[in-house]
């Protein structure tokens, strides 16, 4: 995975100089997208020039700088913070939440839930709580992680028929956020899980013709009907909250009409 330079480094031009390289971004692109100069770019991020607080978020915004991260880089230059970190349960975003609740109400029958930075569950609808049903309790104890439930023995992998292609793809999307976000604590979740011994699973119900999908699906047993899902993440649109910036809707939609008319017989 992709390494980050030493927090100990301080001043806002070293942690601009490495979001660019991490874009892969010269600074003469960053200049003309900024509206400004490659001279003035080596500068900043050299500390023979301090940016301006609004210099600083448009760089920010042309590297796609999450908006935690952003705040950073603010404090950085000597500037305030510009997002708040709004707590989830505080009055302010109750709106936010009953949003939320609604949304994943509305695709039951079908899964969905919304997860923070960290993987952890914040909500989730009735279609989650079935495919749950008979997980270990060490795995269901709060904070419900939805890393850990994926991917824990004790979890849903043993029912997960294409285990491997799926622990797979969230491996790697976890790296994805890693390398985004820079996050320890991330970091720590992503070896945790990675680290989980693979059960065998049971691949006798896999077709024995390649079925074609448009994206790689989840295949996982449910009362012995083997149910297929393709997964979709959402996020909110120019977030001003650093909470609300993190959260992620994931909703599992059925692959298949037969996964699709058992989820609305059971829940019917």
């Amino acid at each position: 995975m992709t390494t980050h330079p030493s927090t100990a480094e301080r001043g806002v031009g070293p942690l601009l100089r490495a979001w660019r390289e991490q874009r892969r971004v010269s600074q003469l692109e960053l200049a003309l997208r900024a509206d400004s100069s490659a001279r003035h770019i080596s500068f900043v991020e050299t500390g023979r020039s301090r940016p301006s607080e609004d210099m600083v978020l448009r760089l920010a915004e042309q590297l796609d700088v999450p908006v935690r991260e952003r705040n950073a880089l603010l404090l950085a230059a000597g500037y305030a913070p510009r997002y708040p970190e709004t707590p989830l349960d505080d009055p302010a975003l109750g709106a936010l939440r009953e949003g939320i609740e609604r949304l994943i109400s509305g695709y039951e029958p079908y899964p969905a839930l919304v997860v923070d930075a960290l993987y952890n569950v914040v909500a989730a609808n009735r279609g989650v709580m079935t495919l749950v049903e008979g997980v270990g309790e060490a795995v269901l104890a709060p904070p419900l992680n939805a890393m850990r439930l994926a991917l824990h023995p004790q979890g849903l992998a043993p029912r997960i028929r294409n285990l491997r292609a799926w622990r797979g793809h969230l491996l790697e999307q976890m790296e994805r956020q890693i390398a985004l976000h820079r996050s320890q604590p991330l970091r720590a979740l992503y070896e945790e899980v990675a680290a989980y011994p693979v059960p065998e699973t049971d691949t006798a119900d896999e077709p024995s013709e390649p079925v074609p999908h448009f994206a790689l699906p989840l295949r996982i047993e449910h009362e012995g009907q083997t149910l297929s899902f393709i997964s979709s993440i959402s996020t909110f649109n120019t977030p001003m909250d650093v909470t609300v910036a993190e959260l992620a809707i994931e909703t599992l939609l059925p692959a298949d009409p037969a996964t699709a008319k058992y989820l609305q017989t059971l829940m019917s």
